[in-house]
Formats: structure tokens, sequence, C-alpha cells
């Protein structure tokens, strides 16, 4: 699947990990957007229409998302250099946490929440989302247990809260 395959239409979770996939395969799309630094994650927007919007994102080990959902966007994610942390969170227990290297690829429901994380320094992912990003929510979950949601704009950058919970 390439943008101009795109169907007219939102797509579902795992056409978008399609489309992660094989632009993985296409460097010459988004080399050149490659930059880091462990003050803020460097994000560039590589496309985007009424239906699909696809970012390529850079990390450090310095970088982390805190704790945030996608709003009522599906989403897909690639690793196409390095390697991200992504965690769940789990009220009352540990959090799960699994380690998406070189190569790998998720993809999530609109219902999904998680916190990304620079498992290595020079990591490159691709992000593809459908419906648009235009809200997402960002988590605080308090040491004991308390969670709250902000609505936030697809523009500003996400961090952890105040208080995040490890």
């Amino acid at each position: 699947m390439t943008y101009e395959s795109l169907p007219d239409r939102t797509l579902d979770k795992h056409e978008l990990r399609a489309l992660v996939d094989e632009l993985s395969a296409r460097p010459e799309l988004w080399r050149e957007q490659i930059a880091f630094s462990d003050e803020q994650r460097h994000y560039a927007s590589l496309y985007r229409d009424e239906y699909v919007d696809v970012w390529l994102l850079c990390w450090t080990r310095q970088n982390d998302t805190g704790w945030h959902d996608h709003d009522i966007s599906s989403g897909a994610v690639r690793v196409v250099q390095g390697a991200l942390n992504e965690s769940n969170p789990r009220i009352g227990g540990s959090h799960l946490s699994s380690t998406v290297g070189a190569g790998g690829a998720f993809c999530f429901g609109p219902e999904h929440i998680h916190r990304l994380t620079g498992a290595t320094d020079d990591t490159v992912s691709i992000h593809a989302y459908s419906p648009p990003l235009w809200r997402l929510g960002q988590y605080d979950i308090t040491a004991d247990g308390v969670m709250r949601r902000i609505s936030v704009s697809y523009a500003d950058e996400l961090r952890p809260l105040d208080n995040p919970a490890a």
C-alpha cells in the first residue's frame, strides 16, 4: 500500500500496519527528515489527507511520550532503526512492557493506551493514524493508582505529565 493507492475511506489498524510496512521500505520518502534531540522528540509529518496521517518520529533514550491514547484514531507503528519500548498501563500492578526492534511493528485501535520511549539512541519509527489525528488523550497515573485524562492537540509534543507513574 502506498500513498497513491490509499482508499478514500478510514483505514483499519491492519491496513495502517500494511502502510507503515510499505513505507519503511521506501527511505527516499523520509530519510532526509531524520534528526535527533535529547531535549525533545523530533517528528515530521510525511503525509496527511482526510483519511490518514503519517509521521516520522526520531527517538533517543531520553524521549518519552508519557501515557496517551489517540482519541478516535487507530494506528500502526513500524520501527525502522533502533528500538522502542511500548508500555501499557496496568492499575494496581506492574505495567506491561515490550521492546520493538528494527523491522518490528504493531497496530492498535482507538481504545489503546500506551507510552513509548526510546530503547536505544538514534531510533527511527514510522507511525500512521486513521482517521487523521486531531486530539489525543494524555494521562497521569498517580502513585496511588488514580488516573486522569487531559485532551491535547495532535500538534503538541507528547511528554510525561507532572506525576507520571514509572
